[in-house]
């Protein structure tokens, strides 16, 4: 798969442990393929904005479900502020 950077609108790189989780995945890895570079960017930057490492984990365990679910971002999320 190809990193979210390698595309314009994204300016995060995918982090290790958010790439096994969708990985490991296979619904959310193909709602992963279907999403827009920048809804990525979103995703990634939500897991990675978290400050203590059991929020990350729960965003990463939250995203996935919500990706399975067919939502292409983050919820009640202001969005990325790095663009």
């Amino acid at each position: 798969m190809a990193k979210p950077t390698e595309r314009p609108g994204a300016v995060h790189d995918m982090p290790p442990d958010l790439q096994r989780a969708i990985d490991g995945d296979p619904v959310a890895q193909a709602a992963w393929v279907h999403v827009t570079p920048l809804a990525r960017n979103e995703w990634i930057c939500w897991v990675t904005s978290a400050k203590k490492d059991e929020t990350r984990q729960r965003r990463i365990a939250v995203g996935l479900d919500k990706l399975r679910k067919g939502m292409r971002r983050p919820c009640c999320w202001p969005g990325c502020p790095h663009r």
